[in-house]
């Protein structure tokens, strides 16, 4: 297994791309998600929530295992926020490797994260405030991740918060002797 920080667009299915954004007198219209999508598969978003963050506060890094895996979209409403992927897919070229995505509420972008792949992020303002947007409805039983402190990402700030489910989450390794569907070695 290769570990370290790649580029975004090296990981499968891993998108980073620019939202629609008209600024004018009374301030910024975005646009997240058209149906239109210019041939691309549509996806159905089963559940939307979000989540507001103190600087340094790092979520993650989750994913929820098969068959209740899901495509996560994430856009920064409000202030900025390193976003970090690692791909756990035993399949992949990229697997055990993580991209870093910083997002910035000022430069609208939304990050699609395939199935397979654990997602979090650390806050790099206060009153940080994240949109998630996922392709199925959460099952606690299906839910997973890894530790955020396991894979070599080199957070920028000292982290401020972490829960104690974050804190409890297996590391790379561990996780990968597990037994995880489709991402078990």
């Amino acid at each position: 297994m290769t570990s370290g920080c790649i580029d975004a667009t090296e990981i499968p299915g891993l998108h980073h791309e620019p939202v629609f954004r008209a600024d004018d007198a009374r301030g910024r219209f975005v646009k997240l998600h058209s149906d239109d999508t210019g041939g691309r598969d549509t996806l159905v978003w089963d559940e939307i929530y979000y989540s507001t963050s103190g600087r340094g506060v790092i979520r993650g890094m989750h994913l929820q295992l098969p068959p209740h895996d899901h495509t996560k979209a994430v856009h920064c409403v409000a202030g900025r926020a390193l976003d970090v992927v690692v791909d756990l897919r035993t399949q992949s070229p990229t697997l055990g490797r993580h991209a870093v995505i910083e997002l910035d509420s000022t430069e609208p972008s939304l990050v699609v994260v395939p199935p397979g792949c654990a997602h979090g992020f650390q806050a790099l303002d206060d009153d940080t405030l994240m949109l998630y947007l996922v392709s199925s409805v959460h099952a606690p039983a299906f839910d997973s991740g890894i530790r955020w402190d396991s894979f070599g990402c080199a957070w920028p700030l000292p982290a401020s918060e972490i829960s104690d489910r974050d804190r409890s989450l297996p590391d790379l390794t561990t996780f990968r002797k597990a037994e995880h569907g489709p991402w078990s070695t």
